[in-house]
């Protein structure tokens, strides 16, 4: 429940659909302790915000406290996923979290050209040698580095691991090595111009980033998308996600050395993705969510439902396949996360694959009042209870795309945009979780932004996983969580 008392005293800003509280610093710091999500952390030139998620209400709430000298009173010890985010606020804006629990750089790897880049007046080039790893007292026990260059094609990341014997002790991720400046790059343009940085965040979520960034526009506008165009957002969102759980499932197979399982996922999301291509005039949709609508129509929907039909004749032979004995025995107990420790890091909308409680992004997408849709759920935590619940995403996104392209409606595909002022928060459930924009609009232009990226939440679950997992378990653990990069390297 959110704690009313402390609202009380908040000043009250409009953004829409939620409307955003000023807390006193005292407040601000209470507030960390109360039974809730934590959805994002992030920055201005005046203000920290937090976005905060009543999970069993489904009631957003975004908060703010207001800079002294650099300064705002840190989240994170009580919420220790916030450290991640008050690193990327220190490196982004220069603001220092007070009594924070890691103050250590993040995305910045010493090779900028300016310190703090979105602060009023970017400082100095920073002097340091990167990447600053937390040092062990046990010179007993063995580094293994991976990353963040390997074998393959693969985005960026480097995972430290101490090993004692065959177990590691401690998992540190340090990612920000494809840092791209995407919120310097969105500043001062105009949404449908900034909407291409959107959808460039991450290439396996690039629907989810492009609605969640459209509808965060919308709302601080005032404006909404025609029904055929939200329609066609919904059924994107669910073909990206069936793309994404087939390749998730295919690199977990190969991870478990079930090589015809791999090829079996593979296969199906090739003809998917080649459908697609067809049905929206790019593999991935890369931008045809805009603000406003939808910049591509559904062309040929006949090759999209043969793809989709080819999916659903081989999904009960996948189930067999992640069901059988090897497989099942392989990935049963292996990246366990028990609920405790997923609550600890407030990770939101990741409880759906780390322990079978899930806050699902498309309840709040009236699309689906009309439709219906199932929360796929499952239980025991491990890699197994992840596959089956992304196995079951699957089909219920197959039911689902099949209504809404029986459902689509005749009409226009986007809408103009006024130039006017305002701020808004968006939402989309992306195949890692949930996925949240904020941003402020001046006369059309954008002021600040920040998006959130599922990231946030599945790496710092990953190192807590990943203590006491024998060796071996390291690969299956990283395929199992998913771990994308890029849309955290901003």
């Amino acid at each position: 429940m959110i704690p009313d008392a402390l609202l009380s005293n908040a000043r009250v800003e409009p953004c829409s659909p939620w409307p955003r509280h000023v807390l006193p610093a005292p407040d601000w710091t209470a507030l960390a302790a109360a039974p809730l999500h934590l959805l994002g952390l992030w920055a201005d030139t005046q203000q920290a915000h937090a976005l905060f998620l009543d999970e069993a209400d489904g009631v957003v709430l975004p908060v703010s406290v207001s800079i002294e000298a650099g300064i705002f009173p840190a989240l994170s010890p009580h919420r220790p996923g916030a450290a991640w985010y008050e690193r990327m606020v220190h490196d982004l804006w220069g603001h220092t979290a007070a009594g924070g629990v890691d103050s250590r750089p993040w995305l910045d790897h010493g090779t900028w050209a300016h310190a703090a880049p979105l602060a009023t007046r970017a400082g100095p080039p920073p002097a340091r040698e990167p990447p600053d790893f937390a040092t062990d007292p046990d010179d007993t026990r063995m580094q293994w580095p991976i990353g963040p260059v390997a074998g393959g094609v693969g985005e960026a990341a480097h995972l430290r691991l101490i090993l004692h014997g065959d177990r590691v002790m401690r998992a540190e991720a340090r990612l920000g090595y494809t840092h791209k400046g995407t919120l310097a790059l969105m500043r001062g343009k105009l949404p449908r111009i900034a909407a291409r940085f959107a959808a460039r965040l991450a290439g396996d979520s690039t629907v989810a980033h492009a609605t969640a960034f459209a509808r965060a526009t919308e709302a601080a506008l005032a404006v909404a998308a025609p029904p055929r165009a939200a329609i066609l957002r919904a059924m994107m969102g669910e073909i990206e996600r069936i793309a994404g759980h087939l390749d998730q499932l295919g690199s977990l197979a190969l991870a478990a050395c079930a090589l015809d399982t791999h090829a079996r996922c593979s296969q199906q999301r090739e003809m998917l993705l080649r459908a697609t291509e067809t049905a929206f005039g790019h593999r991935l949709m890369m931008d045809c969510v805009v603000p406003g609508g939808v910049a591509a129509d559904l062309v040929a929907p006949q090759v999209l439902l043969r793809a989709m039909g080819g999916i659903a004749t081989e999904l009960p032979a996948l189930w067999r396949s992640f069901h059988g004995t090897a497989l099942t025995a392989r990935l049963t107990g292996t990246a366990l996360a028990p609920l405790p420790a997923v609550l600890a890091l407030s990770a939101g909308g990741v409880t759906g694959r780390a322990s079978g409680r899930r806050w699902d992004a498309r309840r709040l997408d009236p699309v689906y009042a009309g439709i219906g849709h199932v929360i796929p759920t499952g239980s025991g935590g491990d890699s197994a209870a992840r596959a089956s619940v992304r196995l079951t995403e699957i089909g219920e996104s197959l039911r689902l795309t099949g209504r809404l392209i029986e459902t689509l409606p005749d009409g226009p595909l986007t809408i103009a945009l006024p130039m006017s002022s305002g701020e808004g928060i968006g939402c989309a459930e992306a195949i890692h979780g949930d996925v949240w924009h904020w941003l402020r609009l001046d006369h059309g232009q954008i002021a600040a932004v920040f998006p959130r990226d599922p990231g946030w939440a599945l790496w710092p679950l990953a190192e807590t996983v990943l203590t006491g997992a024998p060796v071996e378990d390291v690969a299956l653990v990283r395929c199992s969580l998913g771990l994308p990069v890029s849309g955290m390297d901003l």
